[in-house]
């Protein structure tokens, strides 16, 4: 038998992962991400530096991986098959809910930072930018395009359209507005946004 007394590595390492995501994303958040360092990251989890350079090559790195377990939590929280768009029949009415719920995320400081730290990295670093579209970004979009796809079926929208373009008429205006700042990010402009690419999509007479 394992002695209980023997200290389980494991664990150890996983609350040493842990801690070291929540000081990534509380660094970026309390300092900005230019700021923020292996070492500081290091010293607000309470480990070596040398642990964090074993699991991570990078600072930019580090936050991907604790920005994608912020997502995931978010995805357990929400429940089995909750973490969808949702198909009530009425494509408008769906699309409002869940744009409302990425305004109200994007607006949440846990979120905004972090997001605009990878983003702004990944700009200029291709391979976390490629990287954080595949594991983050890219999944969340095919819940537009699986939804898209069934009001294509229920004949709500056009059967000539593109799912994965149409649904950046939705994504693509609240990102432009959170990211460049150019006007607040509200649910009232969420559901306009809703409104106009919804009429574009519908079958024409």
């Amino acid at each position: 038998m394992t002695d209980p007394r023997t200290p389980d590595a494991s664990r150890r390492s996983e609350r040493s992962r842990r801690a070291i995501y929540e000081a990534a994303l509380a660094l970026v958040g309390e300092v900005g991400y230019a700021r923020t360092t292996i070492e500081g990251i290091a010293a607000r989890a309470g480990v070596g530096k040398q642990t964090i350079y074993r699991w991570w090559p990078s600072k930019a790195a580090v936050l991907l991986e604790a920005f994608l377990d912020l997502a995931e939590q978010a995805a357990e929280a929400a429940g089995p098959g909750e973490y969808e768009i949702p198909d009530t029949g009425d494509l408008e009415a769906d699309l409002r809910l869940v744009l409302r719920a990425t305004v109200d995320e994007l607006n949440d400081p846990r979120y905004d930072v972090p997001a605009r730290a990878l983003t702004a990295e990944g700009v200029v670093n291709a391979e976390l930018g490629a990287t954080f579209v595949e594991k983050l970004l890219e999944p969340q979009l095919q819940l537009y395009v699986k939804r898209l796809r069934a009001a294509q079926d229920a004949g709500d929208v056009r059967a000539g359209i593109d799912p994965r373009i149409a649904l950046e008429l939705f994504a693509g205006p609240l990102a432009h507005r959170w990211l460049l700042r150019t006007l607040p990010l509200t649910h009232d402009y969420a559901d306009l946004v809703v409104d106009y690419a919804v009429n574009g999509l519908a079958p024409r007479d």
